[in-house]
């Protein structure tokens, strides 16, 4: 099950954390594995990784907010690795710049730029640049990594990055029945709180969450594999909460 040999996958903002994890765990299934992320030494690390694990990756740096630069990233992989059959679009957080928890009486229109752009836009432009070639080939699996913060108010000061989440769990869903016909599933992965390098936060953050800890890589890849195999072909449109039992709707 969830075989993935002779697929290519490119996973977004993949030089770290969730994303690396994704790509490692599409790789290990089978897979062959665009990385890609803003910094290319990060992209080039995990390709590295995957390379010496005895799997097929190739890494390109491109920043998703770009479409052009997307293009020519999508068209890279492409050229290396085949058509791509997968996409996790999993760029996210303040994109290329840091995000800064802030209610948002306090902000300004300057600071939901990046928020905005990498968690939409980035997810609508890397959803354009391979959509109708998966359509062409009747087969594709687009998935979004999205937050809790996209489906539930929040008063830790992430509105705009919520507003960027939640734009990209609806836009998931309407090009999910859009394509429904043509081979291509979209889904969205709510993600609660993750794992920090602060062993005494990430302690107090488990304590709110029922099974008693917080979320990891390997977690959220394993999800992502199940989407994107011929098993899940019957899934789709679906925003998918992981998120320890927090909520449990």
């Amino acid at each position: 099950m969830f075989d993935l040999h002779g697929r290519t996958a490119v996973v977004t903002g993949a030089g770290q954390n969730v994303g690396a994890g994704i790509a490692k765990a599409l790789a290990s299934q089978g897979a062959a594995v665009g990385v890609n992320d803003f910094i290319p030494e990060r992209a080039q690390s995990v390709a590295a990784e995957i390379i010496a694990a005895g799997g097929n990756a190739v890494s390109v740096a491109f920043d998703v907010t770009n479409y052009d630069a997307v293009v020519s990233g999508m068209t890279a992989f492409a050229d290396a690795l085949g058509p791509i059959d997968i996409l996790v679009n999993n760029a996210g957080n303040g994109g290329t710049q840091q995000m800064r928890p802030t209610q948002f009486r306090d902000s300004t229109p300057e600071s939901w730029r990046g928020p905005i752009d990498v968690n939409l836009y980035g997810v609508m432009n890397c959803a354009r640049a391979v959509i109708n070639p998966m359509v062409e080939r009747q087969w594709g699996r687009i998935i979004t990594i999205a937050s809790g913060a996209g489906t539930a108010g929040l008063n830790i000061g992430v509105s705009a990055y919520a507003g960027g989440k939640g734009g990209a769990i609806s836009f998931m869903r309407h090009l999910a029945i859009e394509n429904a016909r043509l081979g291509v599933t979209a889904n969205s992965l709510a993600l609660g709180l993750m794992h920090i390098d602060n062993p005494e936060v990430t302690a107090n953050l488990s304590r709110s969450i029922p099974v008693g800890r917080v979320g990891t890589p390997e977690d959220i890849a394993a999800a992502c594999v199940w989407l994107a195999s011929n098993e899940a072909s019957w899934v789709t449109g679906q925003t998918i909460q992981i998120n320890g039992g927090v909520t449990t709707t």
